[in-house]
């Protein structure tokens, strides 16, 4: 009878063991479930785009050192239209694409402009803004159309599309020498000390730049190519590119992308065509 009392205390403290153990293993595979849930809604709920944070006006650093500029105003409405939380990431842009497959960002909107090479590596909206690839020189350099630009030292962003047009240019051929640089801010610094003659640069940023600097500096009335801003999504990201463009649908019917033109360059030069 002892022995029988003894077998069944036995069962008993083994039953409740393998229950208490049964609970705990599924409270430690909830856990993971439930973080990775609300990692997946935290990842819906932010939008993060990928920008070159020395490239005014589009985006940059104030003297607070925070990221401001004409794009980073438009996707912080964009966001507030898709009831999401915008992240700026400043990238390296020379690495754009794949910080863009890696996940790390969302989307570059950065004065990223849409070439028929770009369009085969992005998924893009519609061109939000009009651009030309310009060459900006000193004021004394005697330097006044593409041609002068032979046997001259020519500074261009690495990766950019300014390096393109220049590429694509005969002119190319003829220069001394081309330096590429990680952001237009540096060659512009290196023109103005005499290392180079000449900055290849989006017609925006360098009228921009030589009016907020006060720099000595003018715009060749030859462009070297016309061009289009616009939002650059991963190929297979369809869903979050419409998105995105009905908020820039919304934003030019309402308004609100007129009026933050206006506050970056003093007129509505936001482009409306197809």
């Amino acid at each position: 009878m002892k022995r029988s009392k003894l077998f069944v205390l036995v069962l008993v403290v083994l039953l409740v063991a393998s229950l208490v153990a049964g609970c705990g293993g599924d409270n430690q595979t909830a856990e993971p479930a439930e973080e990775t849930q609300q990692a997946a809604a935290n990842d819906e709920k932010t939008f993060v785009i990928g920008v070159d944070d020395s490239f005014p006006p589009m985006g940059f650093r104030d003297e607070k050192n925070e990221i401001v500029g004409f794009d980073i105003d438009l996707a912080e409405e964009a966001a507030k239209h898709m009831d999401m939380e915008l992240k700026v990431q400043v990238i390296d842009w020379d690495s754009k694409e794949l910080e863009l497959n890696s996940g790390n960002i969302d989307a570059i909107w950065n004065g990223f402009s849409i070439s028929e090479e770009r369009e085969k590596q992005f998924l893009f909206t519609k061109p939000y803004l009009e651009n030309a690839q310009v060459v900006v020189v000193k004021k004394d350099s005697g330097m006044n159309a593409i041609a002068d630009m032979e046997d001259k030292n020519i500074g261009i962003q690495k990766g950019s599309t300014a390096l393109d047009a220049f590429l694509s240019d005969p002119i190319h051929e003829k220069v001394k020498d081309t330096v590429e640089y990680p952001d237009n801010v540096a060659a512009f610094k290196d023109m103005e000390i005499g290392r180079i003659d000449a900055v290849v640069v989006d017609a925006v940023v360098a009228r921009y730049y030589i009016t907020e600097n006060e720099m000595d500096f003018v715009v060749m009335d030859e462009a070297l190519a016309p061009e289009l801003y616009g939002i650059g999504f991963k190929k297979d990201n369809e869903a979050l590119r419409d998105k995105v463009q009905a908020a820039m649908d919304a934003m030019i019917e309402d308004g609100t992308a007129a009026e933050i033109s206006k506050k970056w360059f003093g007129s509505d030069i936001v482009y409306k065509g197809e």
